[in-house]
């Protein structure tokens, strides 16, 4: 996926608080951020990923592009903001848009930040995002990579798992279960934000979240 070059805008932050009063990161310290990669099956599928991205609104984020894909870090409303206004713009282009993408927060040992160990964890609200107009379906999974539950008790991420499907059957999107994923379907914006309220809401009590979503727009051979 080609982008233009690293951007890097001065970040307000969403409002978050962290369990541990000695340690107060801000949402770049605790590794919050997303890897995507965008595909658009047209032959100006070139012009059609470089406009939605010139569109998109990188402010509070920094940006960065790979040979694979493009990372962003930031809070996670500006995160998502920006990942919202670069799908929806190659998905209203009318050709079929597939998108795969990876949020994480509280990487600990990772490039981007050094978390102490202990399961502190970063409380940050849900996102909102503004109804794209793209209906969008997602293969969704999620991660809490817990060695440890909250209080010192045994790590169970499969309970967090659970409250995070309960949760999204709450948010309009329809919820269907599939092998290794959880199928959501709906206005992209919505999926989205699905998404991100279980990102969110289990990184309350977990240190190190991640989640992975494969997202298709338009697809020929939807079922």
């Amino acid at each position: 996926m080609h982008t233009p070059q690293t951007a890097t805008t001065a970040a307000p932050q969403s409002p978050t608080t962290f369990i541990d009063e000695g340690f107060n990161p801000t949402p770049h310290e605790f590794g919050v951020g997303a890897r995507f990669t965008l595909a658009v099956m047209a032959e100006n599928f070139a012009e059609v990923i470089l406009d939605a991205l010139r569109q998109a609104d990188a402010t509070g984020l920094s940006v960065t592009t790979g040979s694979v894909s493009t990372h962003v870090a930031g809070a996670e409303q500006d995160v998502m903001r920006y990942l919202a206004q670069v799908i929806t713009a190659a998905g209203r282009s009318g050709a079929h848009v597939a998108a795969t993408v990876h949020l994480s927060r509280g990487c600990p040992g990772g490039i981007t930040c050094d978390v102490p160990a202990g399961g502190a964890a970063l409380r940050s609200e849900i996102p909102r995002l503004t109804s794209a107009g793209v209906d969008c379906v997602a293969e969704w999974a999620l991660y809490p990579l817990a060695d440890g539950g909250p209080d010192g008790g045994s790590a169970d991420h499969m309970r967090e798992i659970y409250h995070a499907i309960d949760h999204a059957r709450t948010t309009g999107v329809t919820v269907t279960p599939d092998h290794f994923v959880t199928r959501l379907e709906g206005d992209l914006a919505a999926v989205l934000e699905t998404i991100a309220a279980a990102w969110v809401l289990v990184g309350r009590s977990v240190q190190h979240v991640t989640t992975h979503a494969s997202l298709s727009i338009n697809s020929p051979s939807a079922s």
